[in-house]
């Protein structure tokens, strides 16, 4: 689970496990009513992360989550973008939603050495298409 930091800012997954993805714990289960968040890293230093493609997703692309409850929820990508970390528009990207919503969130751009760090975050926004038994 994960929270904002002091700054008001999503904190990322460890960095020592490349395939964990972490919902911000204060957002909606996903395919419940409001905004759930996801976050997961683009790379890690052994290599490629779960949200490695993330950019290469489409409008209109599905996205499957099995919930803990075994449903399963899937969501409909509606856009796919990339924000400076400088500027993220954090009331657009985190407020809750009158229905379903997901972001998926990673880093993306140009690598910062001095700072070890990406430059932008790409976001991808997507409602609640179906929620089926897994």
């Amino acid at each position: 689970m994960l929270a904002l930091s002091k700054t008001g800012q999503l904190n990322a997954p460890p960095p020592n496990d490349k395939n964990l993805v972490g919902w911000y714990g204060k957002g909606a289960t996903p395919g419940e009513k409001g905004t759930s968040i996801l976050a997961g890293h683009l790379d890690t230093m052994t290599g490629p992360a779960v949200f490695e493609s993330l950019s290469a997703l489409k409008p209109g692309n599905t996205i499957d989550i099995t919930r803990q409850d075994r449903k399963v929820a899937t969501f409909k990508v509606d856009s796919v973008e990339t924000f400076s970390k400088a500027a993220f528009p954090s009331a657009r990207v985190y407020n809750d939603a009158p229905n379903a919503q997901l972001r998926l969130i990673t880093c993306g751009g140009a690598y910062d050495k001095t700072t070890k760090d990406y430059k932008d975050n790409v976001v991808v926004f997507a409602h609640l298409d179906s929620v089926k038994n897994g």
